[in-house]
């Protein structure tokens, strides 16, 4: 396996593993029960939220594979505009929060409004709390490994 895939790779597990350990922090925090359904959820952007609760162990393990899939998928796109983009060289901690903002703001926008999963009313002090979170557990690690590969310090 190449260096490139293997990081890649890597980061995304690492990645996309803190996004959905905080997500499931989250709720459980809210709610004070544990969200198990978070990946049955997640599928329901393709099957439908009905179908996908309803769908088992099937439907949480295509629930964890999009998962997966989108972290993965953001972390390439990082990984490769990086070297293309020199603006972002300018502060790993910084750019990896604006980072995962831009993934939230692209997951909420448009991923999400294509998919049957009703929408949260918005609200800017929890829009915010789930950014700063977001940035610590994706952005970050994302753009940190970034600079790492590319050897940008």
């Amino acid at each position: 396996m190449n260096k490139f895939f293997k990081t890649v790779l890597l980061t995304a597990l690492f990645a996309g593993t803190t996004d959905i350990v905080s997500a499931f922090i989250s709720v459980y925090i809210q709610s004070g029960k544990f969200p198990e359904k978070m990946f049955n959820y997640i599928a329901g952007g393709a099957l439908g939220l009905p179908a996908a609760i309803n769908g088992g162990t099937a439907a949480g393990f295509l629930g964890l594979f999009f998962q997966y899939f989108i972290a993965f998928s953001f972390t390439l796109f990082f990984f490769m505009i990086f070297p293309k983009l020199k603006f972002l060289s300018f502060n790993k901690y910084l750019v990896g929060m604006l980072y995962a903002v831009f993934v939230n703001v692209v997951m909420g926008e448009l991923i999400l409004r294509l998919t049957p999963l009703p929408r949260s009313p918005f609200s800017l002090a929890e829009e915010f709390i789930g950014w700063v979170a977001f940035g610590l557990v994706f952005g970050i690690p994302i753009v940190y490994n970034t600079y790492k590969y590319y050897e940008v310090e």
